[in-house]
């Protein structure tokens, strides 16, 4: 499925009138002109379509732009906000600017993530903080940030892996930061209870988005990993935001502190 192609599922309005900011809405660049769209800017066209306001927040102008643009095409707002989520200066103003920009926050998605290293032995410490920073760190700052800012009812939505659950890659430190996702996701599902803010996690398996194809290419256990799927095949972005944009929603107002995992089966068989 291509970038701009969008799942055949008919809107229902589940976000109509929130305002949603998504922390990493780009996509990786990929010189394929048939290469599919990654989790964050799925998620962000997908909450348009469904009647939300979106910023689009990323390191990337040009790709926080692009997101935005799709977004506005789905008859949204889209905002571009540009920051770097491992700063915490950045990401505070990225937090008051999509608050500025919409008027309000009712919803936060953070969708970050690199994988670095090879092994212990082939892992450097600088990669180590490095991935920590990122894949960890960064959805501690949005959170941190973000949840003072939410409204009351609100929703904050982790994108993690299912590396998380299992030693699925070889990166000690990118299995390590999604595992710390769960953690985190409990936690901030505590602070924001008293608010009705919830805070949930959604664990993709083997989805074809640009970062999973540079995946498979590098790591040949990755692409035979995909005959062990119960379903057959990969999933795709738009899957993982139809299960995002469901925790967003009043569907999911008595979940919180969860994690929904969307791996085709391959960690339950």
């Amino acid at each position: 499925m291509s970038e701009r192609q969008l799942p055949t599922i008919r809107p229902n309005g589940l976000l109509t009138g929130r305002n949603v900011l998504v922390v990493g809405a780009g996509t990786r660049p990929s010189d394929d002109p048939a290469a599919p769209v990654g989790n964050g800017r799925a998620v962000a066209v997908l909450a348009a379509r469904e009647g939300a306001s979106v910023a689009c927040a990323d390191v990337s102008p040009g790709a926080a732009e692009a997101t935005a643009a799709l977004v506005g095409e789905e008859g949204g707002r889209g905002v571009a906000v540009v920051g770097d989520a491992t700063d915490p200066g950045q990401s505070s103003a990225v937090v008051a600017e999509a608050l500025s920009e919409l008027g309000a926050l009712d919803a936060l998605v953070v969708n970050v993530g690199i994988g670095l290293g090879a092994g212990l032995t082939d892992t450097s410490p600088q990669q180590w903080e490095r991935v920590l920073a990122l894949n960890l760190g960064a959805p501690f700052l949005a959170a941190k940030y973000a949840l003072p800012a939410i409204a009351d009812g609100g929703s904050i939505v982790f994108v993690g892996s299912a590396a998380g659950l299992r030693a699925a890659t070889n990166s000690p430190a990118y299995d390590s930061s999604k595992a710390g996702l769960f953690g985190l996701t409990r936690h901030v599902a505590k602070e924001g209870a008293p608010r009705g803010v919830r805070a949930n996690l959604v664990v993709p398996g083997l989805i074809d988005t640009p970062m999973g194809r540079e995946a498979s290419a590098r790591r040949a256990s990755r692409t035979a990993s995909l005959t062990r799927i119960p379903l057959g095949r990969q999933g795709t972005a738009w899957e993982v935001a139809e299960a995002v944009t469901f925790l967003l929603s009043d569907r999911a107002s008595y979940i919180t502190g969860q994690s929904l995992v969307v791996d085709g089966g391959l960690n339950a068989v």
